[in-house]
């Protein structure tokens, strides 16, 4: 098993940048392939980002190429989201989720992520 706890939400203006980290403790994290998503205010969680156990690859939702990177440090037990040119689209609580079903390819469907961490919130104003 695989505990996740996501940090670094918070309040940012339009245009700026946030950085989310997720650590992972448990089992050894580089079996998981691992992912962001997020649930907008009165709307269903959706897809973000995914990165493989290795990070050689990644796969954006369309909302969010070009200003998110995803990335891990499995040295470290962690993944990252960097978040860049935030619009107040981006509002949302952010979770961090994990699944060893497919380590090693990059996997968009919410049903396959066997753990999640709890939820860190951006907001971001207009």
């Amino acid at each position: 098993q695989v505990q996740l706890v996501e940090s670094g939400g918070g309040l940012v203006q339009a245009g700026g940048s946030l950085r989310l980290s997720c650590a992972a403790s448990g089992d050894r994290f580089s079996d998981y392939a691992a992912a962001w998503f997020r649930r907008p205010p009165g709307k269903e969680r959706e897809f973000v980002a995914t990165i493989t156990w290795n990070g050689a690859s990644t796969y954006y939702a369309d909302s969010v190429k070009g200003r998110f990177t995803v990335a891990r440090d499995n040295a470290k037990n962690e993944v990252y989201l960097q978040m860049n040119s935030l619009i107040p689209e981006d509002t949302a609580v952010y979770y961090c989720a994990a699944t060893f079903h497919t380590p090693g390819i990059v996997t968009t469907t919410e049903g396959l992520y066997n753990y999640w961490g709890q939820g860190t919130q951006v907001t971001v104003s207009s």
